[in-house]
């Protein structure tokens, strides 16, 4: 598995470990490692998850090629299962929360009596997993540590967080790839619940960056279980990291101060893989071929060196 990395490359300008991804900084462009680390409520959990990172990094991979149609995206290569080079952009400090079904964050919010949701409202009568009228965005603040905060498109534009030109432009952009992504996924039987979405900027230039449709940013539902589940109010098959989240919940666990992490025995940690590489062999509808763990952090460096070397070369 791969649980960090501590490399350093010839040209390099910067290193930032996030909660899931080592970020190594070139001039112009950034090199992402997927480690297999496994974040939940914002904590990133003490135990990884084999071929987690190749998961994420392919089924990112896969999205970003399938949507450059619609938005120019900063992906320039893929060197190594758990690596993508790409262009080095200048990011929004807001994440595009997409949803179509009231499920996760924004169920709990209502069931516990919200009505409105980052500054949109939402009708009474709606129960858990029922779809929602129109697709909504409900953004987040994109905090460095510790939890992302919901924010409104009001108070994003008061606060002049992002300008009402570019909001207005990432909107129409989340919005496009939310249909997109709900098109691919009915097409291998899923239906695309919510996402986020991050983007960036080079000399004016909104790109989109980061991952795309992967199980860590997103909720698929099951289109054949799911109206069966929902008039039998019970909870929806689905593929996605939140069933993560229900056992964390379950074991007395989201991510508040004095809570402690449970125990992750072997059995859950490989069944959690299984999840994962589930998701990336139904929503890409492709094989999935784990990579070569023998020495992976050789492997990396090797792949990252080499791609780096044509990057320059060019």
């Amino acid at each position: 598995m791969i649980a960090e990395t501590n490399f350093t490359f010839p040209g390099q300008t910067g290193f930032y470990r996030g909660k899931v991804r080592d970020v190594y900084s070139f001039p112009d462009r950034l090199v992402m490692v997927a480690s297999d680390r496994i974040s939940a409520f914002d904590v990133v959990l003490p135990r990884s998850i084999p071929f987690k990172g190749q998961v994420l990094n392919q089924t990112a991979e896969y999205f970003l090629r399938a949507t450059a149609d619609l938005v120019p995206n900063w992906l320039l290569s893929v060197p190594d299962p758990n690596v993508s080079v790409g262009l080095r952009c200048e990011p929004y400090p807001v994440e595009m929360v997409v949803r179509g079904y009231l499920a996760g964050h924004a169920w709990r919010q209502y069931r516990d009596g919200h009505r409105t949701l980052c500054g949109v409202a939402l009708p009474d009568g709606l129960r858990e997993n029922d779809r929602l009228p129109a697709p909504i965005i409900t953004p987040t603040t994109k905090a460095h540590e510790g939890h992302d905060e919901d924010i409104s498109r009001e108070e994003i534009l008061r606060q002049n967080i992002v300008s009402e030109a570019e909001y207005s432009q990432l909107e129409a952009y989340a919005l496009s790839l939310f249909e997109r992504g709900t098109q691919m996924a009915a097409e291998r039987g899923l239906i695309l619940v919510d996402t986020k979405y991050e983007f960036g900027q080079i000399d004016g230039k909104i790109y989109l960056i980061d991952e795309v449709h992967t199980p860590d940013s997103s909720r698929y539902f099951y289109v054949d279980t799911y109206q069966m589940q929902l008039q039998a109010n019970e909870p929806q098959k689905q593929l996605s990291k939140e069933f993560v989240r229900e056992w964390l919940i379950a074991n007395g666990f989201q991510g508040k101060p004095g809570q402690t992490i449970p125990a992750m025995s072997d059995e859950w940690i490989n069944q959690i893989s299984g999840r994962y590489i589930e998701l990336f062999e139904t929503v890409t509808g492709q094989s999935f071929q784990r990579a070569d763990t023998t020495d992976p952090l050789t492997r990396l460096s090797t792949n990252i060196l080499r791609s780096l070397s044509i990057e320059i070369n060019a």
